[in-house]
């Protein structure tokens, strides 16, 4: 999978920028503040309908301008799409080849991106909510059912909220438990399977990266004791979910966990460690995505060069070009070691949101 074409309008400080790239490595070099991060913030959106810089759309807008809008030209194995996404009003709206698809999710599905950045340690040392979205994003591109399934779920969770801080009667509640957990067996189903594939291929990935620290390990965790029936922890836990006003068991509470045998928790590892850990998940779940769908996701590797030393940079982006992955990669420069091993196909310098071609 690789964007032929990228165009960004109002997106932070790009007014209106078209980019024409090749499949695989293209570098992006400019000051600081000149929008490199912009460029590779655009192609993330297209896949995930949220920035890796940031949680709050509003603020991805450039200052003055009404609407935002992202279109991409891609190509995957057996077919080629035209995408678009646009930000109005507050919310998102997405097309696929001229046509306004049922949801967002359709468009998600068709574009697969992951991307490392200077804050993605924070997957590892950082909320269990980033590592829900982390897992979920790759059990939504494997499990066909997962979005609607999850779309219930969310529903589910509302109601028995709503409910909760209505102090309703415990029948009007135990109607909805029997959706909520329905929805909830299934999802968390589906990431105990993601996990487990996951698992295989990142802890083989950490014994390359960080070898000192000996066997790594990842554990699941659904959110609930799993060895008592959903349905019978929401019972037993009732009252104090009444008390608090929320549901405190359930697929919304799941975790993972990553540790190694010299590091049993994230706290005994350096930033630098989490970093690689976080650099290992990136490609893990990169991997995984190849091997499940015949073909990689695009790859946006944010101030790469800054936060990886020679190296970690040359194994890191190894298997990435050698087998053909498009990678969008940006720096205030390229080293010129990384240069001699990689040989980026296509490399711009990026100036006050506009890019110019020097490769």
């Amino acid at each position: 999978m690789y964007f032929s074409r990228l165009r960004i309008q109002n997106l932070r400080n790009v007014v209106d920028l078209e980019l024409e790239l090749v499949r695989g490595f293209n570098a992006f070099t400019g000051a600081n503040g000149a929008g490199k991060t912009s460029l590779l913030e655009a192609a993330y959106l297209l896949s995930h309908g949220s920035s890796f810089r940031t949680r709050q759309g509003e603020h991805l807008t450039r200052r003055g301008a009404a609407d935002l809008a992202l279109f991409g030209e891609i190509a995957t194995a057996g077919s080629s799409h035209r995408l678009g996404l646009q930000r109005t009003a507050g919310r998102w709206i997405a097309r696929i080849d001229g046509e306004t698809p049922p949801n967002l999710a359709a468009l998600f599905s068709a574009c697969a991106v992951v991307g490392f950045d200077p804050g993605s340690h924070a997957l590892i040392s950082g909320s269990a909510e980033l590592r829900r979205s982390f897992l979920d994003w790759g059990v939504f591109h494997v499990e066909h059912d997962f979005a609607s399934w999850s779309r219930r779920f969310r529903r589910a969770l509302q109601q028995r909220n709503a409910l909760l801080k209505q102090d309703a009667d415990d029948a009007t509640i135990s109607a909805w438990d029997e959706e909520f957990v329905q929805a909830a067996e299934r999802l968390t189903a589906q990431r105990e399977r993601y996990a487990a594939a996951l698992a295989s291929e990142l802890t083989a990935l950490l014994q390359i990266y960080l070898p000192e620290l000996g066997a790594a390990a990842v554990e699941f965790r659904a959110g609930w004791d799993r060895s008592s029936p959903l349905g019978a922890v929401l019972a037993a836990k009732r009252q104090r979910d009444r008390l608090l006003g929320h549901t405190t068991r359930g697929p919304h509470r799941a975790d993972w966990v990553l540790s190694f045998a010299q590091a049993p928790s994230h706290e005994h590892l350096s930033r630098g460690q989490e970093k690689l850990c976080a650099i290992a998940c990136m490609l893990a779940q990169a991997r995984l995505y190849q091997a499940q769908r015949g073909e990689w996701p695009v790859i946006v590797l944010d101030d790469f060069c800054s936060e990886l030393d020679a190296a970690h940079q040359e194994l890191a982006l190894a298997s990435l070009v050698r087998d053909g992955a498009q990678v969008l990669l940006s720096g205030t420069e390229l080293p010129p070691r990384l240069v001699e091993f990689s040989s980026p196909q296509r490399w711009f310098h990026v100036e006050q949101g506009q890019a110019r071609v020097l490769l």
